[in-house]
């Protein structure tokens, strides 16, 4: 009876620990967790498509991102090169095709005649000495001077219609060379001349980006710098083209409105400020018509020379003060 109750004993145990076993193999991933492990593997194989499609997009950008940096530093870098201005560099943003030798010659047969006609008219050999510094160093660099802004602002005036050929040749399917060269073939001058000397140098083997760049150094202005910016970026990272001259386009015409209004708003002060300027001399000249003895003491005196030239510093101080304030870069 013992021996029998022992048996069914272990036969129960038996049964019990095998159904123990079976139950713990059945239920043990539902309690570890794997399987919600497993269907969440199998769930995150399936967008890794697309994850590795955004990865790659990030890292394109990031590429992309680098290549702008690294083309604004090397532009940064050459424009602190081109911080000094040669004479040639000078003389072709005039838009003259002279030689360094040639306005040398100029500007001695300028001094010389200075000199002959101050002589002439006064006879006195300061004066003959006055007008050949004027002539040797004022003189040719007023002209160029002149020249220069003038040719810049016809420029201006210019160039946001040649991006707007731009962008309409590049949306008609035009690529970029081929707009140039219309622009370079039925532009207005000083833009005509400009896009074709960048057609010329990219003829020559010159890449297009780095061309257009070299337009800064010719014309001087933002606007040059950022059509060389834009074109240098699209050629080395890509994008958008006729986006971003579009835009440039826009930035152009809204900056030249923007120049009208600041020169409208300051037109008064400079109306006051050339009133003021002109005011001694205009004076000085109706005094001397009308009592010529009165204001000789002026010039014929130790003492009036010496008022005559103190107020010319202090008026000359005062004119470079109001045109300091009344001019404004854009």
């Amino acid at each position: 009876m013992m021996g029998l109750d022992t048996g069914q004993i272990a036969v129960v145990a038996l049964t019990a620990v095998s159904a123990g076993c079976v139950a713990y193999a059945l239920i043990y991933p539902y309690l570890s967790g794997d399987i919600r492990g497993e269907k969440r593997r199998k769930a995150a194989a399936k967008p890794t498509a697309r994850r590795v499609v955004a990865g790659d997009r990030g890292v394109d950008a990031l590429a992309r991102r680098k290549q702008v940096g690294d083309s604004l530093k090397e532009l940064e870098s050459r424009q602190k090169e081109r911080a000094k201005l040669t004479l040639e560099t000078r003389i072709a943003q005039a838009g003259l095709d002279w030689s360094p030798r040639r306005f040398y010659v100029i500007s001695a047969v300028a001094a010389v005649v200075l000199a002959l006609t101050f002589l002439a008219a006064s006879g006195n050999k300061y004066m003959a000495l006055f007008g050949l510094i004027i002539g040797a160093a004022g003189l040719p660099k007023w002209l160029l001077g002149f020249l220069r802004k003038r040719r810049i602002k016809r420029f201006l005036e210019a160039f946001p219609d040649a991006m707007d050929v731009i962008v309409r040749g590049i949306k008609s399917g035009l690529p970029l060379g081929d707009c140039l060269r219309i622009i370079a073939a039925e532009g207005r001058e000083p833009v005509k001349s400009e896009f074709r000397l960048i057609c010329e140098t990219q003829t020559l083997g010159m890449p297009i980006g780095e061309a257009c760049g070299r337009l800064y150094e010719r014309i001087p202005v933002p606007e040059a710098n950022f059509f060389g910016i834009v074109i240098l970026i699209q050629q080395k990272a890509g994008g958008n083209l006729s986006e971003a001259v579009g835009n440039l386009s826009r930035v152009l015409r809204e900056r030249k409105k923007m120049k009208g209004k600041v020169d409208a708003m300051s037109m008064e002060a400079k109306a006051s400020a050339g009133i003021i300027a002109s005011l001694p001399f205009v004076v000085g000249i109706l005094v001397y018509l009308s009592s010529p003895h009165y204001i000789e003491l002026l010039w014929l005196k130790q003492i009036g020379i010496v008022v005559m030239l103190a107020s010319g510093l202090w008026m000359l101080l005062g004119v470079l003060v109001m045109r300091k304030m009344i001019n404004f870069d854009m």
